[in-house]
């Protein structure tokens, strides 16, 4: 029986794939599994039950990934699971900050008690005057799952759209428009677009990436939004960009004390993927993948360890080895089993930065004392009895 801890929430349409051979748990340190959204892991103690952690969205800072991976708990996220709820809330604070559509309501509600409010409109209505977006130029930062339906989209309402992703998957490429124009640099973005929008993982080489320098490479009045990590921008900078015109609108999805109430800045309550159908979407990946990395040994959408799929178990037995990235460790497995004469038709080893995963079919039933044996190699963080 696995044991299923939520942190956060979930939509039940993935909760109810479980099986009768899943049981949910309410506490953390019981658990073989986690599913969570926004709640914060790096304050909580792993323990040895623990075989993965998927996070039903594709932000993972909340998650201690180094921490994770050698403890042997891979960590999954569902890229591509909220990205048409994220394009679509793009696309209407994109128009929202070409026209000044926010001044103009909070102005009418701010004249309801006044007789006279359809022909102050008429008066007034100059006051809040925007511009199109037709023919505009939109830097897109990022062409992952989110970007590519963003820059398709907007490249349709007739911007001229420019990416830029020095490391875009061949998947994202198939998938985005030929007419997209590829960017050499994030400095021709800034050089070039009217509109900017950011879509990238908060790293040590994004964070800030939005700062006093970028933003004097930038056209004067550039709008900003960032729907992807708070920490992406400087708010102080940001904001006397703000003051000195520089930039004339920043749209943020993370609302903070440094930015909220200043003017120029629409702040969205972190709604990107606030959507039933992008909720429950993140949740039937999570749910999917727990369950075949659980039952079968497979790894996919894993931001920890390296993506690996052996399909269902058809022989005897199956070992899911996490271990880390060094050599010699494959001959030390095989070497094992050899010494039980135990055959092996068929295994795989993949790796990802500092660890590896290996997946071992044999013509033996798994025993714990096999386990154990190959629990006690160096390098070794966690061996699992698949079958």
């Amino acid at each position: 029986m696995f044991k299923i801890n939520c942190l956060n929430p979930v939509a039940n349409v993935g909760l109810n794939l479980f099986t009768k051979h899943y049981e949910m748990v309410d506490q953390f340190n019981d658990a073989n599994a986690v599913l969570v959204r926004s709640s914060s892991v790096h304050e909580l103690e792993l323990p040895h039950s623990l075989d993965a952690i998927a996070r039903a969205g594709a932000g993972v800072n909340n998650i201690p990934l180094e921490k994770c991976a050698e403890n042997g708990v891979v960590v999954f996220n569902t890229p591509g699971a909220n990205a048409n709820g994220v394009k679509e809330i793009v696309i209407a604070t994109l128009i929202i900050a070409s026209r000044d559509i926010f001044g103009g309501v909070n102005w009418v509600n701010s004249c309801k008690e006044d007789p006279e409010v359809a022909k102050l409109v008429e008066k007034n209505k100059s006051k809040f005057a925007g511009t199109e977006i037709k023919g505009k130029k939109l830097g897109v930062i990022g062409l992952g799952a989110i970007g590519v339906l963003v820059a398709n989209a907007l490249n349709k309402l007739d911007m001229e759209v420019y990416g830029f992703d020095p490391f875009i998957s061949v998947d994202a490429a198939w998938k985005l428009s030929k007419f997209i124009k590829q960017a050499k640099s994030l400095e021709e973005i800034y050089r070039e677009c009217d509109f900017i929008t950011v879509h990238v993982p908060l790293t040590d080489s994004t964070k800030g990436m939005f700062n006093k320098e970028t933003f004097e490479m930038m056209k004067d009045g550039v709008k900003i939004l960032n729907f992807s990590r708070d920490s992406l921008v400087i708010d102080e900078d940001i904001v006397e960009a703000l003051k000195s015109g520089k930039v004339g609108r920043y749209v943020t999805d993370f609302p903070n004390p440094k930015v909220c109430g200043v003017e120029g800045v629409i702040t969205v309550p972190h709604l990107g993927a606030s959507t039933s159908e992008s909720e429950d979407n993140c949740a039937i990946m999570a749910v999917k993948q727990l369950m075949d990395y659980l039952e079968n040994g497979n790894i996919k959408n894993s931001v920890n360890y390296p993506n690996c799929d052996m399909g269902v178990c058809n022989q005897a037995g199956r070992i899911a080895i996490n271990h880390r990235n060094i050599p010699n460790m494959l001959s030390q497995f095989t070497s094992t089993f050899a010494k039980e004469n135990i055959n092996i038709p068929d295994m795989i080893n993949k790796s990802k930065g500092k660890y590896a995963y290996t997946v071992l079919d044999i013509e033996s039933p798994s025993t714990p004392e096999l386990a154990k044996k190959i629990r006690e190699i160096d390098g070794v963080l966690k061996v699992r009895i698949i079958k």
